[in-house]
């Protein structure tokens, strides 16, 4: 997806528990048909783990004959993990993918030195209208592979690991976690997970991973006795285990992984480890030098204005 503007998220109170680092609350943008909730980058937060950008969309639901329309953009030195609850995108890039994400799929693009891509509502759902909710998540490439070649891998429901009992649905989308690990390989230790519980049920959350977050996707979740509603993304003390207690029926996205090999740079659709980087592809997009997207050459998206 590409990055509209948005204020930076904010911070709830500082919390005194040990386990607990930062609560972040997203800024919401309205779209009309949906709204965007950031949690990353946020002031207090730029990653955590290779998690650069964290955006929720929706729920929302389109009219009768519309839908969403994210124009062609392109992306360099990250991966794009895009994960739905419900309704679809029809994913297109300039490597020639072409596919809907249904709810439950894991879509990973890797932009590398660079990709171009679009998202719209596929056209059989248009007539009658649809619904859309999911994450959109960004994920920082190291420095030593910033300029590999762009790539795509899309997993089906039934290629993720999924752990059910005792009040619980965990389904691991990357990394590994409670004795499941997915296939999907990445250049760096990460943890990505959809967790569903129902009221009471409390999930353990160990310290393998060197840092870790909780997002509240809908309900409500209690950690070391403090509440957290939803739409809270709750960063975790390095090396804390905690329980994860479900006040009600609760979804949530577990991440994070390996600290990233030093902060990053981003502008409108580009994550570097340099700023020379982030201008040298703006400069590409403006010049019309970075790859079209097959089946969608009529229309893009313009570098915006750049700032001094």
């Amino acid at each position: 997806m590409s990055r509209p503007d948005m204020p930076d998220p904010a911070r709830e109170g500082a919390t005194s528990r040990a386990a607990i680092e930062h609560v972040i609350v997203p800024r919401v943008t309205d779209l009309g048909d949906m709204k965007v909730r950031r949690a990353l980058p946020s002031s207090q937060r730029q990653m955590v783990g290779p998690f650069i950008f964290f955006d929720e969309m929706g729920p929302g639901e389109f009219l009768q004959g519309k839908g969403m329309d994210v124009r062609p953009h392109p992306h360099i030195g990250l991966s794009t993990v895009t994960y739905l609850f419900g309704g679809q995108i029809f994913h297109r890039d300039s490597l020639g993918s072409a596919l809907p994400i249904k709810p439950g799929e894991l879509n990973l693009m890797t932009a590398g030195r660079g990709i171009v891509h679009s998202e719209r509502t596929p056209p059989e759902l248009r007539p009658a209208g649809s619904k859309i909710w999911g994450i959109q998540t960004w994920m920082a490439l190291p420095k030593r592979l910033e300029e590999t070649d762009p790539g795509f891998v899309h997993h089906g429901i039934d290629d993720l690991p999924l752990i059910e009992g005792e009040g619980k649905s965990l389904r691991v989308i990357i990394g590994e976690l409670n004795g499941a690990k997915a296939a999907v390989p990445t250049p760096t230790a990460t943890l990505y997970a959809d967790a569903q519980l129902e009221a009471g049920a409390v999930l353990p959350l160990d310290a393998a991973y060197e840092e870790r977050a909780v997002y509240i996707a809908s309900g409500a979740i209690a950690i070391e006795g403090v509440d957290y509603e939803a739409g809270r993304l709750i960063v975790l003390q390095p090396g804390a285990a905690v329980d994860i207690r479900a006040n009600t029926p609760s979804r949530l996205l577990l991440l994070g992984g390996e600290r990233m090999d030093g902060p990053r740079f981003i502008w409108w659709n580009f994550v570097a480890s340099s700023r020379d980087a982030l201008m040298a592809a703006a400069d590409k997009w403006e010049r019309g030098e970075m790859a079209r997207v097959p089946g969608d050459e009529e229309e893009y998206i313009p570098l915006p204005a750049r700032r001094a």
